[in-house]
């Protein structure tokens, strides 16, 4: 089922943004609500085996394997072009989530939250994550997980490689766990062994939270077996950047030779009502002035932060924190954006139009998917882009084709496609390609 295109894409003001402040903003709360209500309608006891999960949940009517042989040649054409140009050496989605529940010794966490009908937000947004990621049984969840996200790598053309993000739980500034704050967790062991078994798809991104008694331990740990990407979510994790107690820890990352893949913005995937202040891009200041390298992911295209560098604080686009950054010299070399979420019905077209047409910075972008969630109907529709004049509505058919094969490919495609207004002007084959000073 390709995505639905009857829903309208925010372009999200200023004054609609400030509606978030200190907490969800106006698209979470959609999402949230639009959930709220499936549930009540009382399509299903379990979501799993609903219609209207296969409307808005993950849905696909061809597994990856078929793509050559179900494409219209007109979406041949469009895959072509999305290529054209890109060195598949160097194409690298630096952005895919690996999850679980615990099962195939994966050691995988989920708060019991997600998993219990006390708690009908939690729950009906666990059975849309299972629906995206391809999960039919779950007593072999964690294991169908990596199955399809393997098949969707694998069977693009050329494969794309992806780099597997372990999530580590939240921590107190005292170095505890906090199992209520912690909505999952994704050993960097799982990611390891998924990633080991087919070394020529996958990267391991592992993710230590820096106040961790043993952070520092667990870095060189991995930075001898040749790990070099570390992922943060601070709005969830409970992570300041700007922090002192990160000083040791960004020395270590300079050692490894490891980049920090850092979230940057609202944060609505998962719970982090209290911490989004963490999300403000600026706070990565303290990193990249240490010499690490960051990449931010999202490029910071949603919401707003408190401007940290103006002394009257006011608040500003987090968007537009992340470019005043990125036009720093200082921090050409180390400040990079990734493009994952940029397509999600809940970001703001116009953060893409100016990442399209700032051509100065795609040799710094690069591509991530955000994977299980362009495989979600309801948060990809490409009749807004079409309305918008940013794709065709033949691309948009092309695109919808691609989609019921492969999203994973589908959300590449469409990053590929997307044109500036009455312009064939659109992102540059580099901002694709993982820099190779990052050693991916």
């Amino acid at each position: 089922m390709r995505p639905p295109d009857d829903f309208e894409q925010a372009d999200a003001p200023a004054e609609r943004e400030r509606r978030g402040e200190g907490g969800r903003n106006a698209p979470a709360r959609w999402l949230r609500r639009l959930l709220v209500v499936g549930l009540l309608l009382g399509v299903s006891v379990r979501l799993s085996f609903s219609p209207l999960l296969s409307v808005f949940g993950g849905a696909w009517d061809h597994e990856p394997h078929e793509l050559p042989s179900v494409l219209s040649p007109a979406a041949r054409a469009l895959l072509d072009d999305a290529f054209e140009g890109v060195d598949p050496a160097r194409l690298v989605d630096v952005h895919a989530h690996l999850a679980g529940i615990g099962t195939d010794g994966s050691g995988c966490e989920v708060n019991p939250r997600m998993r219990s009908w006390l708690h009908p937000v939690e729950r009906t947004r666990f059975e849309f994550y299972l629906s995206s990621a391809g999960v039919t049984d779950l007593a072999r969840a964690d294991r169908q997980v990596a199955e399809r996200l393997t098949a969707l790598a694998a069977h693009a053309t050329p494969p794309i490689r992806v780099c597997l993000l372990a999530f580590d739980r939240h921590y107190d500034p005292d170095g505890t766990v906090d199992p209520e704050a912690t909505e999952f967790h994704v050993p960097n062991e799982w990611v390891w062994e998924v990633a080991g078994a087919r070394p020529d798809l996958f990267v391991p991104a592992i993710s230590v939270h820096p106040y961790r008694t043993d952070a520092l331990t667990e870095l060189d740990r991995w930075g001898e077996r040749g790990v070099r990407l570390v992922k943060w979510l601070p709005n969830a994790m409970g992570i300041d950047p700007s922090s002192e107690r990160c000083d040791a820890y960004y020395e270590r990352l300079r050692r490894w030779d490891m980049t920090l893949l850092s979230h940057t913005g609202v944060e609505m995937a998962v719970e982090s009502t209290d911490d989004q202040r963490l999300g403000n891009p600026l706070l990565l200041r303290r990193a990249l002035d240490a010499g690490v390298r960051v990449i931010a992911a999202h490029c910071a295209t949603l919401g707003t932060d408190v401007d940290l560098d103006h002394p009257e604080r006011p608040r500003a686009s987090s968007f537009d924190l992340f470019l005043r950054m990125m036009d720093e010299e200082r921090y050409e070399g180390l400040l990079f954006g990734e493009l994952s979420a940029t397509i999600l019905v809940n970001r703001p077209a116009d953060r893409l139009r100016t990442l399209i047409e700032r051509d100065d910075l795609h040799a710094r972008l690069m591509f991530g998917s955000d994977y299980p969630m362009p495989a979600m109907n309801v948060l990809v529709h490409t009749g807004s882009f079409v309305r918008r004049g940013m794709l065709s509505a033949a691309e948009a058919d092309a695109l919808g084709e691609l989609y019921e094969v492969n999203p994973l490919l589908f959300d590449f495609a469409l990053k590929r496609t997307l044109h500036l207004p009455g312009s064939e002007r659109r992102f540059r084959p580099e901002a694709f390609e993982a820099p190779e000073l990052l050693g991916l």
